[in-house]
């Protein structure tokens, strides 16, 4: 079994830092683009998709700056995250997503997180 790597990506957002971590951290706002239904309860989330439901139990956050989850099914150092930046330059803010996939999977991985960031650019009407 290949040892899965670390990868971010990054993505500019024309939104505020503080509406953007809404839909990152709350079942709501999640159920608007990552899931087609989301439920939160005592820091265990559970998503589902067509039927299929996953668990996370949140890591750790910082309002309007990161939320970590872990994915009950992964490798206890694998997570998930959500973090959000300013560009210093152009004050723009900044979404930047880490996750774990096997080398040859991080393409497809990306792809799936770009169809994914887009479904909350539209949400969010950026």
């Amino acid at each position: 079994m290949s040892k899965k790597v670390l990868y971010t990506l990054e993505y500019p957002v024309r939104c505020s830092p503080a509406i953007l971590y809404e839909f990152l951290s709350t079942p709501a706002g999640l159920q608007e683009w990552f899931a087609d239904k989301v439920d939160e309860r005592d820091g265990m989330f559970s998503f589902s998709w067509n039927g299929t439901e996953d668990k996370a139990t949140l890591v750790d956050k910082e309002a309007d700056k990161f939320i970590r989850f872990h994915w009950t099914h992964m490798q206890k150092d694998e997570f998930f995250e959500f973090s959000i930046e300013r560009s210093e330059v152009t004050n723009q803010t900044i979404l930047i997503v880490k996750d774990f996939a096997e080398k040859k999977e991080i393409k497809d991985q990306s792809q799936l997180w770009e169809y994914q960031v887009k479904e909350l650019f539209h949400r969010l009407g950026s």
